[in-house]
């Protein structure tokens, strides 16, 4: 075991071995640091993001108490919390993590859900919470130490006439010393809707040139409700602390209905625009409202770019996320700062999320199965561009998919190049409304089995990059009735492959 913190630092022995575990994934140990609990020979049924809730936890039911909390996490260990769900989950038992807001996907069901376990399992707590960590890793591989990179340009890749706005985004890293290595994602810190900024500040009867106190500085309240504070999800404590400076018994009621996860169903995602227009006796101090609210967490996209291809520049696939709502058209966090908001020159700060088993081979000559449909495409572009760069051998075959081949083909071009010159063996496509059936990447999977079968069989990787829930479960059902189909024990055989290594994934 690597000792990252020495025997005679004034910790407990969990405590060492969860530090020594965290430091050693920034600062990229490539020796594993031994947890408190082994995690080879530890079992976790519940790790799988496309079982509900009520199915995690009842399966970590009788398990330790960080294996509960890690039960209500959405399993996908994403890094956007900056750890992997069950660190995350051992560092909020232990009380190095006091911040329950910080599951991005798992949304507000996780927040309350780990508030509520905790609340359950606090008598078995023992000995000192251990302190909270900072990271000593460089700039721009960690989040509390991002680096500056510069927007080149963020160009629309569908074809007038689609559905979907999904831009090819350019950043400038060749001030920042920011390095990164194909499957890596990064991370960006957005900044919030200014239309929906300023309809809070006329809400609140501010200004937002209004000075407040935050993290230790002085800053304009403008700014903090821009980029520090997450306004387009309050948290629970949000909505108790607006009742508390509610003048209208009917909209304390309400507030502290929604805080429990009950109240008028239309406001169950309403954003604190919604809330405060919905409850108009409500009048918050604003040192008590930026308190309430949990921070902006940053947004984590799959790297689409090599960077022996393309040197000093990292490039991301993002699909702009907008929908219409009563009367105002809503816009995801980190997709329409980058689609809508950011401008070419502008400085936006990042980080890199080095990747945790998401990887081509080392060996260049083996096969690699990529499915990306969608914006899952972007880390098999960077694949393919380093595979190019490395001049390797191995074949490549990549499943793609999306809903019109007019207008919704991403990288058309560039894939038709590589699959014209060789670099990509075989391309199977699917565009769902193209036709009155609808046709997805798990069908191409079942027509092409045979073939699919007899890449895996002479050592392929197998790469899949997407949604969790729909389409990555679906292509392992598939894999699964595939390995069946050809007498394998299709549960054992899968489990192998991951962890051989060669069934890897990447998905939100």
């Amino acid at each position: 075991m690597i000792a990252l913190i020495p025997d005679n630092a004034p910790f407990s022995e969990p405590q060492r071995a969860w530090l020594n575990g965290f430091f050693a994934a920034y600062l990229g140990v490539s020796e594993p640091v031994e947890a408190a609990t082994p995690a080879e020979t530890e079992d976790f049924p519940w790790h799988d993001a496309a079982m509900d809730m009520a199915e995690r936890l009842a399966l970590a039911r009788d398990r330790k108490p960080e294996r509960q909390l890690m039960a209500a996490m959405a399993q996908l260990d994403c890094g956007q919390c900056g750890y992997l769900c069950q660190t995350y989950a051992e560092a909020v038992w232990s009380g190095a993590e006091a911040d329950l807001g910080r599951c991005v996907p798992g949304g507000k069901p996780t927040q309350r859900k780990l508030r509520e376990l905790l609340a359950a399992l606090e008598p078995q707590r023992n000995g000192a919470a251990a302190p909270a960590v900072k990271s000593t890793a460089a700039v721009g591989v960690s989040r509390e130490r991002p680096a500056l990179a510069t927007l080149v340009d963020a160009h629309p890749l569908n074809r007038p006439g689609s559905d979907k706005d999904v831009r090819h985004v350019v950043l400038d890293l060749s001030t920042s010393g920011v390095t990164y290595e194909a499957g890596d994602s990064l991370g960006v810190f957005a900044r919030k809707n200014p239309v929906l900024v300023q309809a809070v500040l006329d809400r609140l009867g501010a200004s937002g040139e209004e000075m407040v106190a935050f993290d230790g500085e002085a800053l304009p309240l403008r700014q903090v409700l821009l980029s520090k504070v997450d306004i387009a999800r309050p948290s629970d404590a949000c909505m108790e602390f607006l009742a508390s400076r509610a003048f209208s018994e009917s909209d304390v009621k309400g507030l502290i209905e929604l805080s429990r996860g009950e109240g008028r169903p239309e406001l169950a995602e309403a954003d604190l625009l919604d809330l405060l227009q919905a409850f108009p006796s409500v009048v918050p101090s604003l040192p008590g409202l930026l308190k309430s609210l949990d921070r902006l967490q940053p947004r984590l996209y799959s790297i689409a770019s090599s960077p022996k291809t393309h040197p000093n520049e990292v490039h991301l696939t993002v699909s702009a996320v907008r929908w219409d709502e009563g009367e105002r058209t809503r816009t995801g966090v980190g997709s329409c700062y980058l689609a809508d908001f950011a401008k070419p020159g502008d400085v936006i700060p990042i980080f890199v999320q080095k990747s945790h088993g998401f990887a081509l081979p080392a060996d260049d000559a083996l096969p690699v199965i990529m499915v990306g449909p969608g914006t899952g495409i972007a880390p098999f572009r960077a694949f393919l561009e380093e595979r190019e760069a490395r001049k390797a051998k191995g074949p490549n075959w990549l499943f793609f998919g999306d809903q019109k081949r007019s207008t919704d083909f991403l990288y058309e071009d560039q894939l038709a190049d590589w699959q014209r010159r060789g670099l990509l063996s075989r391309l199977d496509l699917a565009f769902s409304r193209d036709q009155a059936d609808k046709i997805y990447v798990q069908h191409r999977m079942q027509e092409a089995a045979d073939e699919l079968w007899r890449w895996l069989e002479e050592g392929a990787h197998f790469y899949v990059c997407g949604d969790a829930k729909r389409m990555a479960a679906d292509v392992e059902t598939t894999l699964l009735e595939i390995a069946a189909a050809h007498g394998r024990d299709a549960k054992a055989w899968l489990d192998g492959l991951a962890k051989a290594g060669r069934y890897q994934r990447d998905v939100y």
